[in-house]
């Protein structure tokens, strides 16, 4: 009986110490909560913009140079026809090409922002290799133009939040696409119209430079464009350059709408 008693008592004890441990834990759930926040913080996600929640009806035309340069003319003279400034991104090794080309761009008012580098899959990179393609591409172009790029294309468009996280620390606007004209695969004028056609405020629109459509393309996409009763606009005009947030599906708002 002594040593029943004893074990009943000893049990009495254990209950009683996990009792008071649940109420600390629940007096202390402001703090715990806090803990899960700081995590969820740390694990969230980095976006680049997609496209832009704006109230105007302004969209952006981008073009990536990453290869030959053999209709840059041909989608300038379009460009002036057209009263159109674009966003051209352009990898550091096609600026190291094609110097002449580069600083015709820019004299005839369009934006230039970097492409990287060397165009490699950045996210095999470290944090310092992602920036090292950053300022080496924009150290060319600045040495054409005078102006340091703020807007920055991973090359595929691969990112992870390693490669966000290195150019939003360095300066620069990671940017993406919300229509793809596929002009790469060497669609028709009919075929890439037919892809980009739902487009809409704040939209920011992908091509590229070297391919088989795109220059004799142009014209006639601006002017559908236009006649959607849309403004195309530099990249840097279409975003909030400040007091913004990107929403989970990559649109940028601002904090103060």
């Amino acid at each position: 009986m002594f040593y029943v008693f004893n074990k009943q008592k000893i049990c009495t004890y254990v209950f009683s110490i996990i009792a008071v441990i649940l109420l600390f834990c629940v007096a202390s759930n402001m703090n715990l909560d806090d803990d899960v926040v700081q995590t969820l913080s740390q694990d969230e996600k980095l976006l680049p913009i997609y496209s832009v929640d704006t109230n105007s009806s302004n969209v952006s035309l981008t073009i990536n140079c990453a290869w030959n340069n053999n209709d840059v003319d041909q989608i300038l003279e379009v460009l002036k026809k057209e009263d159109v400034k674009v966003t051209f991104f352009m990898v550091g090794d096609w600026v190291r090409k094609y110097p002449d080309d580069v600083k015709k761009i820019y004299e005839a008012g369009h934006e230039i922002g970097t492409h990287s580098d060397t165009h490699p899959h950045v996210n095999k990179l470290t944090y310092e290799e992602n920036i090292q393609e950053l300022e080496k591409s924009s150290e060319e172009i600045q040495k054409i133009t005078g102006v340091k790029p703020t807007l920055y294309r991973t090359p595929y468009g691969e990112y992870n939040n390693t490669v966000i996280k290195s150019a939003n620390e360095s300066g620069y606007f990671p940017i993406q696409w919300s229509l793809d004209t596929l002009d790469y695969k060497n669609l028709t004028v009919e075929e890439m119209w037919n892809r980009i056609e739902k487009i809409s405020s704040g939209d920011i629109v992908l091509m590229h430079n070297g391919t088989e459509h795109t220059a004799d393309s142009l014209q006639s996409i601006i002017q559908k464009i236009k006649a959607k009763g849309l403004s195309i606009v530099k990249v840097s005009e279409l975003i909030y350059q400040s007091n913004y947030y990107i929403d989970i599906n990559g649109v940028q708002k601002s904090i103060e709408k």
